[in-house]
């Protein structure tokens, strides 16, 4: 008698194998397919977050204030305690303001969101006739009260939503309250060209000054501007600033007979954290490795940009800030990943065990495939086929429940849903295969190595 054995599965016949076997045991490939594609859906959210949150975090980050610091190289001695610059900044060289245009031409110009000048004095604040006085401890042989109409204080000139003229023939919008947003002001921040001003929280009590007040000028040395200026709001920071008058830098340029210029210079910009290259000294870098840092946003390789566009200028790091952003997207990354690899554990722990009992159940199928001639090769290409199926299926699923994940996710926290993105898609896949094709790695084995005749006599 002629035995025809086993030949190689046609294209139609390995399908229709395929489909047979989902529709004999549906309900284990459901089970199997519904453990995948809640993994995949895991997976999905937290690859959509964690593609947004960078951009995101970075964005949020902003309202801790600028995180580049621009002095006059003059001056840069450096003494710097904790992250914070003691420097003096009413002494010294200046900048010029005409070169500020410049800072957008820079290779990441669009990563920097915001700067402001500062230029500040002291100076002598008098107070209009129908003010009330301000008192004042004088030491005449014991504490006594002297009444008087003039305070010194400090004054800081800068921006407040100002236009400037890029070379593109744009404007660009900017100011102090882009760069330090979190500064809050009771009323309005001044307008310049106005003789408006800012005060202090605490410089307003002490001058019994609020919104709608005014006073008579500013004096330094022979040097009086502006007439019965009008406060416009209230500043309150938490530092300095709340015993200090803000005006527009154009009147503190006049006081000090120093236009067009300015001593310091507040950069916000959007950065990548630093890591440890980024940490290392460019001087130090191979020309490949230079490549690499100038054309990363990290906020030490934006500050070299920078200082090569103002001449004369020493750029330095708010450490304070930069560092704080660097921890915390590293930890809040660090979380994403564990809950995604414990999602990819559980779904091939799923898949392994369910793959585990398939193979069980298709011991006789198996056995007769082989006894007709199949192949090891053959039976694990048939069974590998069916978990990619499954796979495919439970990924695209999983892609699409993750979507919804993400964007629930993404408001709660960020108030933006991420956007869908193909290359996640195209990773979930691949995932999704992966992890089929560990969970099911050992049954497929021992699969492929069943000897027939013992399973065929049913032993």
């Amino acid at each position: 008698m002629l035995v025809t054995r086993y030949s190689p599965l046609g294209t139609k016949m390995f399908f229709r194998l395929i489909a047979d076997n989902f529709a004999r045991r549906p309900r284990r490939k459901v089970l199997t397919g519904a453990a995948l594609a809640l993994g995949m859906a895991v997976a999905t959210a937290t690859l959509s977050v964690s593609l947004d949150i960078g951009d995101k975090l970075a964005k949020e980050f902003r309202s801790l204030g600028a995180n580049l610091v621009v002095t006059p190289e003059a001056d840069s001695l450096p003494l710097e305690i904790g992250g914070v610059d003691y420097r003096p900044v009413n002494a010294g060289a200046y900048l010029p303001e005409a070169d500020l245009p410049k800072i957008k031409s820079v290779f990441w110009h669009n990563n920097i969101i915001a700067f402001a000048p500062i230029l500040d004095i002291s100076a002598d604040m008098e107070l209009p006739q129908d003010q009330p006085e301000i008192a004042q401890v004088v030491a005449q042989g014991g504490s006594t009260w002297q009444p008087q109409r003039t305070a010194m204080v400090q004054v800081i000139g800068t921006w407040s939503r100002h236009e400037v003229d890029l070379r593109d023939g744009s404007k660009f919008l900017t100011g102090i309250e882009q760069t330090n947003p979190w500064w809050r002001v009771q009323g309005r921040w001044f307008v310049e060209g106005k003789n408006e001003c800012v005060l202090g929280k605490n410089l307003a009590e002490r001058l019994r000054l609020g919104v709608g007040g005014k006073f008579r000028s500013l004096n330094v040395e022979k040097q009086a501007l502006p007439t019965d200026c009008e406060v416009v709001g209230l500043l309150e920071t938490g530092g300095s600033e709340d015993d200090a008058a803000i005006f527009p830098m154009q009147i503190v340029q006049q006081l000090l007979y120093k236009p067009g210029q300015y001593r310091k210079l507040y950069v916000s910009a959007l950065t990548k954290p630093e890591d440890d290259f980024a940490r290392r000294d460019p001087k130090t870098m191979t020309p490949s490795e230079q490549e690499r840092w100038s054309c990363t946003p990290y906020v030490s390789s934006i500050a070299a940009s920078i200082k090569e566009v103002l001449p004369g200028s020493d750029v330095r790091v708010i450490r304070r800030v930069a560092e704080s952003e660097g921890k915390i997207l590293t930890r809040v990354r660090t979380l994403l990943w564990l809950v995604t690899f414990a999602s990819l554990l559980a779904a091939a722990l799923a898949v392994g065990a369910s793959s585990a009992a398939s193979v069980i159940e298709r011991r006789t199928e198996i056995g007769l495939m082989k006894a007709l001639g199949a192949g090891s090769a053959t039976v694990g290409f048939l069974l590998v086929a069916e978990q990619l199926l499954l796979a495919f299926v439970g990924g695209c699923l999983g892609y699409a429940l993750g979507l919804l994940l993400a964007r629930f996710v993404g408001t709660k926290i960020f108030g933006v849903p991420p956007e869908p993105s193909l290359l996640v898609l195209g990773v979930i896949l691949v995932l999704a295969a992966g992890v089929t094709l560990l969970g099911s790695a050992l049954p497929l084995r021992r699969a492929a190595t069943y000897d027939p005749a013992p399973i065929l006599r049913g032993e």
